[in-house]
């Protein structure tokens, strides 16, 4: 049963949030326009009259009153009893988005990501030889690695790094790795040429990198692509963890999919900030 079934049951009330002070600025029918647009959610596509008032608190006749004046703003769209936003309410999110870099739109996401899966999740770019970190949520643990914005690491011997040499073209790639000088930074690091292409390879074709203890001892991370609208490469996403805390199996099993999720979330916000500009333009 969907929320587009006539014969489903009405939308859950969504619980009152805590109000905070508000001054003699504060306009109420903005807020409570807003909520009728937060009403609607995947799980709650669609709804009735009642099912908006019943999720908002409103009465009926002033949720029909945001409702309908929605519709005629373009937002929401409706046959008489159902209604549905438009995706027109996207565009709410374009100014903020379109304004916004790779740091700003990525980190909401690292924030979420952390607090799910209480690991420390990064974001960083390729320069040169190195990553560089340009976004981080650290988790609140009383043993943390000491990184922030603008560490750099050697991008051979990072899970974020093979990500982004996987997402090299091949001519640049060959270039890069001939110019990288390795070193074994652990008893763990891959330190030879041939190796690290095979690693490189082996992230190409599976979409994610995990690195084991081959930048420090006793840290393990996994690493995923993020593109822009065209598909290419621009930065990586990662989890880090201690290595005496999680094995290798349930970083694969229980952080990835997480991982994955969020660096598909990040890419589509990128896309909608590059659409945002060029509308711009």
């Amino acid at each position: 049963m969907t929320a587009n079934d006539p014969t489903a049951g009405p939308a859950p009330r969504r619980p009152a949030e805590p109000q905070a002070e508000r001054g003699e600025h504060f306009v109420q029918s903005l807020e409570r326009g807003l909520a009728v647009v937060r009403a609607f959610s995947a799980e709650t596509p669609s709804m009735t009259l009642s099912d908006v008032a019943r999720a908002t608190g409103l009465t009926r006749a002033a949720a029909r009153r945001f409702l309908l004046t929605l519709a005629d703003l373009g937002y929401v769209r409706t046959d008489g009893r159902w209604f549905a936003l438009t995706p027109r309410v996207l565009e709410l999110g374009y100014a903020y988005l379109s304004a916004a870099g790779l740091p700003e739109v990525a980190q909401p996401h690292l924030q979420r990501l952390t607090a799910e899966v209480r690991e420390s999740s990064s974001v960083s770019v390729l320069d040169g030889d190195d990553v560089v970190y340009v976004a981080r949520a650290a988790a609140a643990r009383i043993m943390t690695v000491a990184i922030s914005v603008g560490t750099r690491f050697p991008a051979f011997a990072t899970s974020m790094g093979r990500v982004l040499l996987a997402g090299t073209a091949p001519a640049d790639l060959a270039a890069r790795l001939d110019g990288i000088r390795l070193e074994r930074l652990t008893p763990h690091t891959v330190a030879s040429p041939g190796e690290l292409r095979a690693e490189i390879e082996r992230a190409r074709e599976r979409g994610w990198a995990i690195v084991d203890q081959e930048l420090e001892e006793g840290l393990r991370s996994v690493a995923a692509p993020v593109r822009d609208r065209d598909g290419r490469v621009v930065a990586a996403v990662n989890i880090s963890v201690q290595a005496n805390r999680t094995p290798v199996a349930e970083l694969r099993r229980e952080l990835l999919p997480a991982l994955l999720a969020t660096a598909e979330r990040i890419s589509a916000d990128l896309e909608i900030a590059s659409r945002g500009s060029a509308r711009r333009s």
